[in-house]
């Protein structure tokens, strides 16, 4: 019969020991890791991620990061390589070679050739005396005291510092690009991602004669009319298409119970002066963001001199995607 507090007691060993073999990571960052930053950030052509094994697989998950984040890589196999994927790798380019020993034969077969072609190295290993350290142009230490493995054999500690090492150079060199959300989701177009960073309130938006919109002036019988034929549930208050005000089906049955006289009484007595707005341009999803502080369902479009250009509604919103 399994134990259980033997198998939550693992859990939490493992965990805590590849947690502090992150923590150790930060007191290593150093002008190292500038230099790799540098090397990154002027390579002319790709970044090529190298590494044998379960580097590998973390070598494979660090070119994908990268190449989402601005900096363009791919993962070459060491074994591949060495027959026939050399000419994957061009003089323009810059190679990551991932290998906690730093002897790794496949990877270290690739040195000769990569030194002729002139093509720039940065290795991450956790041996800096190491063959791979010593030939590279700059050098990662990302050892670790011992891997959460009790035999101390499988990978496990060490791909998860080669792992944060790698995601820490994507990071740095994106801020150091100023990679935009907009950016990002021209390299995630697909799905939620892509809709939440690309779509504009613009795009959603009710706008020219779909605007529920009346005049100060109107009374409360035309402002239902107009909520009711627009089918927002709120009509914006304009004049001179300035904003003053937004009266919502909410306002409409707080008000009912006071029974005015809807043909008399004006919608400038009743409405709600102001009212939460989005400069037209911004993203959808920061619609969203408003309208879910504010617990509202609508929201209007105001360009930089502040006159009303549409309403974006919660529905349109959630139909969009954006949730």
């Amino acid at each position: 019969m399994i134990n259980a507090d033997a198998i939550i007691s693992s859990a939490r060993r493992t965990i805590a020991m590849e947690s502090e073999a992150v923590a150790a990571l930060a007191a290593g960052i150093n002008q190292d890791f500038v230099r790799a930053c540098e090397l990154l950030l002027h390579v002319e052509g790709r970044v090529i991620v190298t590494g044998m094994g379960k580097s590998g697989h973390i070598g494979n998950k660090i070119a994908a990061t990268f190449a989402s984040t601005g900096t363009p890589a791919f993962f070459v196999h060491p074994g591949e390589a060495s027959h026939g994927d050399m000419g994957m790798i061009t003089p323009r380019d810059a190679v990551i070679a991932l290998s906690n020993s730093g002897t790794t034969p496949e990877v270290v077969t690739l040195l000769p050739l990569l030194k002729r072609m002139g093509v720039r190295l940065i290795s991450m290993t956790g041996k800096p005396q190491s063959t791979l350290a010593r030939e590279a142009d700059v050098h990662l230490n990302v050892g670790v005291e011992t891997e959460a493995c009790p035999l101390d054999l499988a990978p496990t500690s060490s791909t998860t510092a080669a792992l944060v090492m790698g995601d820490a150079l994507a990071i740095a060199l994106l801020e150091s690009r100023g990679f935009t959300a907009e950016d990002f989701a021209f390299s995630h177009p697909g799905g939620a991602l892509g809709r939440k960073l690309l779509l504009k309130v613009d795009d959603v938006m009710a706008s020219g004669e779909q605007i529920p919109m009346v005049p100060p002036t109107a009374t409360l019988a035309d402002a239902l009319m107009e909520i009711t034929a627009k089918g927002l549930g709120m009509t914006t208050i304009v004049e001179d298409g300035q904003l003053l005000g937004i009266f919502t089906d909410g306002d409409l049955r707080r008000t009912l119970e006071t029974r005015p006289d809807i043909n008399q009484i004006q919608i400038k007595e009743l409405m709600s002066p102001g009212g939460k707005t989005v400069l037209q341009g911004h993203l959808a999803a920061e619609a969203m963001l408003i309208m879910e502080q504010n617990r509202i369902s609508s929201l209007v479009v105001v360009d930089p001199q502040e006159q009303v250009r549409g309403v974006v509604h919660l529905l349109a919103l959630l139909n969009a995607g954006i949730a």
